[in-house]
């Protein structure tokens, strides 16, 4: 338990890293930008990966756990007045999730 929290934890670190900058951007709020990723990557990081244990492969989960972020984010943008949100909250994923996977393919971390 311990090692998947730690997992989280510097997963939700390099997430914020990445993401931070683009809401903050895009809304002019710390606290927007901070709450967009926050509230959205508890569930893919820890409930998502469950829907493997269902049959459904690697990829797709991969697929539905960031239109989930996506939209959720987008949402969040929405509430608090940001423009094109969805656009916002597809450039943040995006760059987040590329990056992600280059550092873990690289450097086999996070």
């Amino acid at each position: 338990m311990v090692k998947e929290l730690w997992g989280w934890l510097v997963a939700f670190f390099f997430t914020q890293l990445f993401e931070m900058p683009i809401y903050w951007k895009a809304s002019g709020s710390l606290r927007v930008a901070f709450f967009a990723s926050a509230m959205t990557h508890p569930i893919v990081w820890f409930v998502f990966p469950m829907l493997m244990d269902h049959g459904v492969e690697y990829w797709p989960m991969v697929l539905l756990a960031e239109t989930f972020a996506v939209l959720g984010e987008a949402s969040w943008l929405r509430f608090n007045g940001v423009p094109r949100p969805l656009l916002w909250s597809f450039v943040a994923n995006s760059c987040s999730v590329g990056c992600g996977f280059a550092l873990r393919e690289l450097i086999g971390f996070p």
